[in-house]
């Protein structure tokens, strides 16, 4: 039973049992994985803080033919957004990774899906505006998977915006201005395409707009 290291994306986890808990991960280069970390409920020593969303680390695992579930050996953090983000920025964390969770594949490797992630990290960490960060995130992840469609109904400032999101790396959106308004339409109009193709509403976003009113 052979050891595999890989970069990854923390996504999700959930209880299994008293003591363990599945770990959803992101690798670079062999797609989604579920894994078992052992007493990770009972003991933080092993894994600690690497098992929040979005955490971004070097992860190695055992993985058997035929089995579901890998067994993680460790998980090495390299960075986690949650030591940069303010409240506000907090509730996105899981709304980015819920949305990388329900687009991405089983052991189907999608490196531009996991680069999107890794940058959004990144940036994230960099205290780059978590709206406009949003709407970028949003815009390549439709373009990725194929379903992107311009709505005509948005504003020329909506447009140009999305324009510059074509020709920039996320750490660059700092120095685009936008104003709330138009990155109101564009959330409206990613919304719609997302529940469209996903078919059904996303927990995290609908914490984020119970955030917003509170």
């Amino acid at each position: 039973m052979p050891l595999y290291t890989t970069d990854a994306l923390i996504l999700r986890t959930y209880k299994l049992g008293e003591a363990d808990r599945i770990v959803v991960f992101l690798t670079r280069d062999r797609g989604k994985k579920r894994g078992v970390a052992k007493h990770a409920r009972r003991s933080r020593r092993r894994f600690g803080g690497a098992l929040e969303p979005l955490t971004y680390g070097r992860v190695g695992y055992f993985e058997r033919e035929r089995r579901d579930l890998v067994s993680l050996n460790f998980i090495e953090p390299v960075r986690s957004p949650l030591a940069a983000v303010d409240g506000e920025a907090l509730g996105y964390v899981g709304y980015f990774a819920e949305l990388i969770d329900e687009w991405a594949q089983e052991a189907d490797p999608n490196e531009a899906l996991f680069r999107l992630g890794a940058s959004t990290v990144e940036a994230l960490a960099r205290g780059v505006p978590v709206e406009p960060l949003a709407r970028y995130f949003e815009y390549w992840l439709l373009r990725l998977q194929g379903v992107y469609k311009t709505d005509v109904g948005l504003s020329e400032e909506a447009r140009m915006f999305l324009s510059e999101a074509r020709g920039r790396s996320p750490f660059g959106l700092g120095e685009v201005s936008v104003s709330r308004r138009a990155l109101g339409e564009i959330e409206v109009a990613h919304q719609a395409l997302i529940a469209m193709h996903l078919e059904k509403d996303l927990k995290s976003a609908r914490v984020l707009r119970e955030m917003r009113r509170t």
